[in-house]
């Protein structure tokens, strides 16, 4: 990539069957326009496959790119929704926490964790879940991984008190600690 041009940044959404060598295909067409995928998420949700990336690179290969994706659906059988996108300015401000939470699987667990960060102004910036069956019983199971940004004037023990007994009204098995990063 040449240098004297100003990256730009675009995000990539698909969804299609899943099938081998789609993340293959997808990461060559990207390459092959002289992007780079700077950050990305990719999972098999029931039988689809889906992808979430950050691409970076100049304006003029963004601009090419971009005027690829109704043919690169169609070669790859996805549905893709791309936008352009700034450079996120880093808020020294938000203090990274990390938030595990266990349970018996119940409709709302997300909605309401998602609720209680919300009414105090904290960002969810990451957020994942699973249902599994729990060992020797067979239970069924649900896990949250939650990595939120906690503005630096929330008293942090207030916060995990609040959550603590929030998680316990809930019946949540629930973990809120710093990041490691």
């Amino acid at each position: 990539m040449e240098q004297s041009v100003k990256n730009s940044q675009l995000v990539i959404s698909a969804i299609g069957q899943d099938r081998p060598g789609i993340v293959d295909r997808i990461t060559r067409y990207i390459f092959e326009h002289d992007l780079n995928i700077s950050d990305s998420r990719m999972s098999v949700l029931g039988g689809e496959f889906a992808i979430q990336m950050l691409v970076v690179g100049p304006w003029n290969e963004i601009a090419k790119f971009e005027s690829t994706i109704p043919e690169l659906e169609s070669s790859l059988d996805l549905g893709i929704v791309a936008r352009r996108t700034d450079i996120r300015p880093r808020n020294q401000q938000l203090l990274p926490y990390v938030v595990d939470v266990v349970a018996l699987d119940n409709p709302g667990i997300v909605h309401h964790l998602a609720n209680f960060f919300s009414q105090r102004n904290i960002n969810i910036e990451e957020l994942s879940t699973t249902s599994y069956a729990a060992p020797h019983t067979g239970t069924p199971m649900f896990a949250v991984n939650l990595e939120v940004g906690v503005p630096a004037d929330i008293k942090i023990s207030e916060l995990r008190d609040d959550f603590m007994n929030f998680c316990d009204t809930m019946n949540l098995d629930a973990v809120l600690e710093p990041a490691k990063n």
